[in-house]
C-alpha cells in the first residue's frame, strides 16, 4: 500500500496580510473539490504570518508549517526562531534543508542535522529537502549528492514517522524547468533504495517522498503517476487559488 499523498506549499518570502486573507478562503473552499481525507496538505508562510495563517485556515484540513527553525535553543541569538517556539505556537511542522537555506545562507549538512535534532525534540514533524544543482546532475552526481545530504540526518532521526523527504532539483526551483517524469521517478526510486539500505525496508516503504521544482497544475498529473512520487512541495503555484488543482491531483492518486 502506498503512503498517503502529501502536498506542501512553501510560500517563501512572499505574502501580505491582504493577500493571505484573499487566498485562504479560496483554498479552503477548494477542499470541496477533492477528498480531504485522502491527502495531507501543509502550507508554510513566513514566520510573521504564521498566526494569521492559523486563523485563516482554522477548521479546514490544511495544516500550517514553519519554513525553517534555529539550530540553537533559546538565548542570545538575535533573529533566530527556535523549534520550541514554533511548537508553542501550536504548529506541528517545519521545512528544513531547503536549497535556498543551503546555497544562499550557506547552511551545511551539519546545520541540517542539528536542526532536525531540535525540531524532533520539540515535537515537530519535518519536511526535509534534498537535491542537486545543475552541474551535479550533468556530471552524474545526483544520487551521490542526495545520499550525502541524507547521510547527515540518518544518524540523528529518532522516528521516521516524523519525516517527509522532498526531492527538489535546484535547477528546477523557480526556473520553469521541470524534471521529466523519468528523471523524477529515477531519483525518487534511488532515495527509496537509500532508505531501504541505510534505515530499513519498512521506513523506505512508508516514508513519503515529494517532488518539488516548478510544479504546477499543468504538470502535476503526470508527475504523481510516478510510482515513487508521493506528492509535491510547491513554491510559486501555492500562492494561487489553482494550488487546489495540484492538491486534487495528489488526492486522486490515493
Amino acid at each position: 500500500m502506498s503512503p498517503k499523498p502529501f502536498v506542501g506549499g512553501n510560500w517563501k518570502s512572499n505574502g501580505s496580510v491582504e493577500s493571505i486573507k484573499a487566498l485562504a478562503p479560496a483554498l479552503v473552499a477548494g477542499e470541496a473539490t477533492y477528498n480531504k481525507d485522502a491527502v495531507d496538505v501543509v502550507i508554510a508562510p513566513t514566520f510573521v504570518h504564521l498566526p494569521l495563517a492559523q486563523e485563516q485556515f482554522k477548521g479546514s484540513n490544511i495544516q500550517i508549517s514553519a519554513q525553517n527553525c534555529s539550530k540553537t535553543g533559546p538565548g542570545a541569538y538575535t533573529g533566530e526562531v527556535t523549534a520550541d517556539m514554533i511548537k508553542n505556537l501550536g504548529l506541528n511542522w517545519t521545512i528544513l534543508g531547503h536549497s535556498e537555506r543551503r546555497h544562499i545562507f550557506n547552511e551545511t549538512n551539519e546545520d541540517q542535522a542539528a536542526k532536525v535534532v531540535k525540531a524532533e525534540a520539540a515535537g515537530l514533524k519535518i519536511i526535509f529537502c534534498i537535491g542537486e544543482q545543475l552541474e551535479e546532475r550533468e556530471s552524474g552526481k545526483t544520487d551521490e549528492v542526495c545520499a550525502t545530504q541524507m547521510d547527515a540526518i540518518v544518524p540523528v532521526v529518532k522516528d521516521w514517522n516524523n519525516i517527509v523527504i522532498a526531492y527538489e532539483p535546484v535547477w528546477a526551483i523557480g526556473t520553469g524547468k521541470v524534471a521529466t517524469t523519468e528523471q523524477a521517478q529515477e531519483t525518487h526510486a534511488a532515495i527509496r533504495a537509500y532508505l531501504k539500505s541505510k534505515v530499513s525496508p519498512e521506513v523506505a516503504a512508508n516514508t513519503r517522498i515529494l517532488y518539488g521544482g516548478s510544479v504546477n497544475p499543468g504538470n502535476c498529473g503526470e508527475l504523481i503517476k510516478c510510482p515513487d512520487v508521493d506528492g509535491f512541495l510547491v513554491g510559486g503555484a501555492s500562492l494561487k487559488p489553482q494550488f487546489t488543482e495540484i492538491i486534487a491531483a495528489a488526492a486522486q492518486s490515493a
